[in-house]
């Protein structure tokens, strides 16, 4: 089917899904997060499918969650938000937390693809992928804390980094770049931006060379040894702490034209580091 915010290719059984909104750096808007869950569904269910590469279009990997470009705007507009807590609560809870623990559990391996920025919502989207591949451009981080808020909704970084590290990086909001990303394990490899998209391609060939059902069962053990460990019930946990924090940021203001600039000063104040 024909998709607003994403292209789809095939390569044999490699299936790359580009989240294609280039003009406002892939942010993610309500209408890409739907688009992206039924695109994943459908690979799920396609035999001939056996690796998905998750990609973005342009410069950048992604800019996190769209909160204010025309597409979004207008989607409000004709798909007005429900006001009030609850209704806030399971918004959230369903547009960033349960569909991010999803494609976690998607039932084949998935990798992303990452160059530029892969920022908050972005960062969530690549740290639900098995596997990540950036280019030696990608800058990572999760800014939250600079905007008054705990962290992002799917809080994988510490599983993905390390607990000391992940605090660092929340308590400053600085860039974790590609090389040093490796280095702490959120990044398999790290290769060169003219050659990221055949390096990506051919890890998954190579990985679609294996037996599907295998592959599958492969995964599911290392996911269900994580969970043992407490993966899910940590990151479920962590989205009430995310709710809380969402609650006060609403209540400070930091959503509006003011708390923006506020936001600004404190990146400003922080330099961008690395």
């Amino acid at each position: 089917m024909a998709y607003q915010t994403l292209t789809l290719a095939r390569n044999e059984a490699v299936l790359t899904l580009t989240v294609n909104r280039p003009e406002v750096l892939n942010a993610q808007s309500r209408i890409m997060l739907e688009e992206f869950d039924q695109a994943m569904a459908q690979a799920a269910e396609d035999d001939a499918v056996k690796v998905v590469i998750v990609a973005g279009a342009g410069e950048h990997f992604s800019a996190g969650h769209d909160i204010g470009s025309p597409q979004e705007l207008a989607d409000q507009r004709q798909r007005p938000m429900k006001k009030g807590t609850a209704h806030e609560y399971q918004r959230t809870w369903q547009l960033y937390f349960e569909n991010t623990l999803r494609w976690r559990d998607f039932p084949k391996p998935t990798i992303a693809q990452v160059q530029g920025y892969c920022i908050m919502g972005g960062l969530m989207l690549a740290s639900a992928c098995d596997l990540i591949i950036a280019a030696d451009d990608a800058k990572f981080c999760d800014r939250t804390v600079r905007w008054a808020g705990a962290h992002v909704q799917y809080f994988s970084l510490p599983w993905d980094i390390g607990f000391r590290k992940a605090k660092e990086q929340l308590f400053t909001g600085d860039w974790l770049t590609a090389h040093e990303a490796e280095r702490r394990g959120l990044v398999n490899r790290v290769v060169s931006r003219d050659t990221l998209a055949q390096e990506t391609m051919a890890l998954a060939q190579r990985i679609a060379l294996q037996d599907a059902f295998a592959l599958r069962t492969a995964k599911f053990a290392i996911n269900q040894m994580q969970d043992e460990m407490g993966f899910r019930t940590g990151v479920t946990g962590a989205f009430q702490t995310y709710a809380l924090t969402r609650v006060y940021r609403l209540e400070q203001g930091e959503d509006s034209l003011a708390g923006a600039q506020r936001a600004k000063t404190r990146d400003e104040a922080f330099g961008d580091h690395r």
